[in-house]
């Protein structure tokens, strides 16, 4: 569990620079835990890992098991002698990513990588391969899913033949044999990205940074996860949702937000002994030193939406049996540090169900200054089991969200932390430094200063989001000693990097 005042920055591995048009887990990403150590941070947080489906989110995957096939960096296969050359020498440090040209390059790349791999014999790290194969439930029907997308031009798997899309044990069976190159294929990528992650794990440890990952509550429809698991999600005979998952309207949206992700059986789940779940956080816990739940509202009670809806506001509330899954989950894998997303409309019973575990809650200063000093989100009224956020991945950066609003509320938050209105950005990390909450997370694009040209996302909106990348020049040479200033100064500085 999260016990000491420590600090820690918001950066997806995308938005790093280097080669290829989108971070990846190379040189870059090592330098990147440098400059963490730097600063005297204690945690890098990222957004899900897992391979992007619709819009490119890390929220909508494909697998919630598998790893984005586009963070592998390709100079570790030509290393290895996997691949010629990287053909992504030259730096492209573009503003944002082009997930569409990247993704063709580089999944044709790491194809040919691939099928060089397969069929070299005496090719290095064979073993470790088998071992990953061997050893990694869900790889097989991954592999499978994603195999039977190429075959049917990347439609979604209810667009399949019935036969294919309503799988059976004969068609497993089958289309396992019938794809065997294909499935190779894909597992030799799943394997790279894995073995990359663990390798800048065990980077981040040495250099005395713990790695904060992201689960998202709910995964996508078209996904190998409820495609071969259609029992524990709430579907019609045809594998179609009878309900989708969203949020009703709030701070975001004024219609909430339509998710459209498939909601849980939870009867069915309960009686398997949440082991899909289990699994789940096993996985997590094998990539990540500490796990941010998603919509931690969610194992409370959940927004179901009926099938067919146009927005998310003619909804209901329906029950969700938190306290049994966390039992079970805790019961498997021991004590496990996680921190529990607890914004939007938090009830008594979510209270309940956070604290029962001791998760910490998460603080938005951007949210703390639109009523009054009774504001849960304003730092005199933080709690000390809890982690403090200038702004996430779904808010606008501190400096585009400051620039935006009225005049009157600028003069209030210069009141409240104590500076010129112009520079507030400086003032509200201060005051998230400051705060008594143990945990304090800043995004890079804070740090930096940018305005809302770095925005990651802005919810409710499917397309131009999460491409966002900074380049090492934004990172003036003064800025790691005058972060780490204040971060000793605040009593959050790492220890084992004094």
């Amino acid at each position: 569990m999260i016990t000491e005042r420590g600090c820690g920055v918001l950066l997806h591995p995308t938005s790093l620079p280097g080669p290829g048009g989108i971070g990846s887990l190379g040189k870059d990403a090592r330098r990147f835990i440098d400059l963490l150590a730097s600063m005297g941070m204690s945690y890098w947080q990222v957004l899900p890992l897992t391979p992007p489906a619709c819009g490119n989110s890390p929220y909508s995957s494909f697998s919630a098991f598998a790893g984005n096939p586009l963070l592998i960096d390709l100079e570790q296969l030509v290393e290895d002698g996997d691949l010629p050359t990287a053909h992504c020498d030259a730096e492209t440090n573009d503003a944002s990513v082009d997930f569409e040209t990247v993704a063709a390059v580089k999944i044709t790349l790491l194809r040919e990588a691939a099928s060089r791999f397969l069929a070299n014999d005496s090719a290095p790290h064979k073993q470790d391969f088998w071992h990953f194969c061997n050893s990694t439930s869900w790889l097989h029907y991954y592999a499978l899913f994603m195999a039977l997308q190429q075959r049917y031009a990347g439609k979604p798997w209810h667009k399949w033949p019935v036969g294919v899309a309503l799988l059976t044990p004969e068609n497993y069976e089958k289309f396992s044999t019938e794809l065997g190159p294909e499935i190779g294929i894909q597992k030799y990528i799943q394997w790279r990205f894995f073995r990359q992650w663990r390798a800048l794990r065990s980077y981040a440890t040495d250099n005395g940074i713990a790695l904060i990952g992201d689960i998202p509550i709910f995964v996508g429809y078209d996904s190998v996860d409820v495609w071969s698991q259609r029992d524990i999600f709430l579907l019609d005979q045809k594998g179609k949702p009878t309900a989708v998952a969203g949020v009703p309207p709030d701070y975001f949206s004024a219609t909430g937000q339509l998710w459209g992700n498939p909601l849980y059986n939870w009867d069915v789940l309960k009686q398997h002994g949440f082991a899909w779940w289990i699994e789940r956080f096993k996985s997590m816990f094998e990539l990540f030193d500490i796990v941010r739940v998603d919509h931690f509202r969610g194992f409370d009670a959940a927004w179901n939406v009926p099938a067919g809806e146009k927005t998310a506001v003619r909804g209901e509330w329906v029950n969700a049996p938190g306290a049994d899954l966390f039992d079970a989950v805790f019961a498997s894998l021991g004590n496990v540090s996680i921190i529990a997303e607890d914004l939007g409309i938090i009830t008594p019973e979510v209270v309940a169900l956070r604290d029962r575990y001791g998760f910490p809650g998460m603080k938005i200063l951007q949210f703390a200054f639109d009523s009054d000093a009774e504001n849960a989100y304003l730092p005199h009224n933080h709690q000390k089991n809890s982690v403090v956020y200038t702004g996430t991945h779904d808010n606008d950066t501190t400096a585009g969200w400051h620039a935006s609003i009225s005049d009157a509320l600028q003069k209030r938050i210069a009141n409240y932390i104590g500076c010129e209105c112009r520079r507030s950005v400086d003032g509200l990390i201060r005051a998230a430094l400051m705060s008594v909450a143990d945990t304090t997370i800043l995004p890079l694009q804070d740090l930096l200063h940018l305005g809302s040209e770095a925005r990651m996302n802005i919810p409710g909106t499917a397309f131009g989001n999460w491409g966002w990348r900074f380049v090492w020049d934004m990172v003036e040479p003064k800025m790691p000693r005058h972060i780490r200033e204040q971060v000793e100064c605040y009593g959050r500085c790492n220890q084992r990097n004094k």
